[in-house]
């Protein structure tokens, strides 16, 4: 396919897009309309996959054994060099403030981009795959499927996320949650406040002591907790307290031993409190996100044809997470551009943010996102020199890490 060829088909993968753009909009208006968290988005499940079904025959419900997860596929022509390129759609809302990361656009958007690209891949060479993956926000929707194998054999992977900027990519690091129990001696607090241990006790003093390790673990590293269960009441030494922890650093090999030294202050308040405690990790830890330069310099050159110019991050501009999209990447080439949604200094997992994730910024994101995917789609497709580049560039970067699906 010559350069002119390529430009014509692509202004009617464009045009496709916009002749779709009631029907995106209407359902990232009701998926925004209808926040699901983690393995609950039966609504938009059903939506998003009613809508591939139009034009898909084999869409799978429930796909790779996750309930709210599906996947399609389009064949294209058969080529010795053909290659498998992956859409994602996420869909997944955050509790009490809803879409706050605007999880309906970047739903929206991948399907627009299968649904224009999809007509086409009868005289295109390779595979169009569309996967649904729930539970970003914590859950490890793609980490359940990569188990069952949804990300073998794929050549290039991608999707969009919204922001306060129109960037390259996130700063995304690796991340494991993890909860922490104690348990002590229940006694009367005024009668015989001495036969007790104080379970709450060692929960504060496990706090105390995280707080304290904060001030000397890499200026990139985050530990953050909570508490859950606190007592029963006042009257009573506690038995029983209970936390919740994320602990984040900048790659799985460093997240290691971060997590051993934060064990190690849940264990040491416990023994100083005549406590025990029990620590329960997930068992999935997020990786830290690779993104792919060749399947990005496809990306960008898309972007600058739908009229937008994704920047580097900076210090001003960074956005700072985490993802499962990290686990893709090692996995298969991945990008995880992000597309502005709302004004610079607006950030992601806010009340405001979820405002303009269902308003007309975050429309214009859903119809640009679904044009610049599906054209870095269609690139990634028939690029064979791109796609040369891609596959060398990842087997130069590494393998799956030890533990991380």
């Amino acid at each position: 396919m010559n350069i002119s060829e390529v430009a014509e088909l692509k202004g009617e993968i464009t045009l496709r897009v916009e002749q779709l753009t009631k029907e995106l909009l209407e359902i990232s208006h009701d998926i925004h309309s209808h926040p699901e968290t983690n393995y609950e988005e039966v609504h938009a499940h059903r939506l998003l996959t009613d809508a591939l079904s139009a034009q898909f025959s084999n869409v799978q419900r429930g796909a790779y054994g996750v309930e709210t997860a599906f996947a399609a596929h389009a064949s294209g022509v058969a080529s010795p060099s053909a290659r498998r390129v992956a859409i994602l759609c996420e869909y997944d809302a955050l509790p009490e403030i809803g879409h706050a990361c605007g999880h309906n656009v970047i739903a929206a958007a991948g399907l627009g981009a299968a649904l224009a690209l999809q007509p086409f891949m009868k005289s295109l060479p390779g595979e169009l795959l569309v996967f649904g993956t729930p539970a970003e926000e914590g859950g490890g929707g793609k980490i359940a499927m990569a188990r069952q194998g949804a990300f073998d054999n794929v050549d290039a992977a991608m999707m969009i996320h919204p922001a306060d900027f129109d960037l390259t990519s996130i700063k995304a690091i690796a991340i494991q949650e993890c909860c922490a129990s104690f348990h002590g001696a229940a006694a009367h607090a005024a009668a015989a406040p001495h036969l007790g241990k104080n379970a709450l006790d060692a929960a504060v003093q496990a706090y105390s002591s995280i707080g304290a390790l904060r001030q000397h673990i890499k200026p990139s590293e985050r530990i953050h907790g909570i508490f859950t269960h606190g007592g029963d009441k006042p009257n009573i030494v506690p038995h029983f307290a209970a936390q919740q922890w994320y602990v984040r650093s900048d790659s799985l090999e460093s997240l290691q031993p971060l997590k051993e030294r934060v064990q190690a202050c849940f264990h040491g308040a416990a023994i100083s409190t005549g406590c025990t405690v029990d620590v329960e990790w997930e068992d999935h830890a997020y990786a830290d996100m690779r993104d792919s330069e060749s399947l990005l310099g496809l990306y960008l050159r898309n972007a600058e044809i739908v009229g937008r110019s994704p920047q580097r991050p900076n210090s001003d501009s960074v956005v700072v997470g985490s993802t499962d999209m990290g686990n893709v990447s090692y996995l298969a080439p991945s990008i995880h551009p992000m597309i502005q949604v709302a004004p610079h200094g607006v950030p992601i997992h806010t009340p405001r943010f979820a405002e303009y994730a269902g308003a007309e910024e975050g429309d214009r994101a859903v119809i640009d996102g679904a044009k610049i995917l599906a054209l870095t789609a269609l690139d990634a497709l028939i690029d064979d020199l791109a796609g040369a580049q891609t596959a060398e560039e990842f087997a130069r970067i590494g393998t799956r890490p030890v533990g991380l699906i």
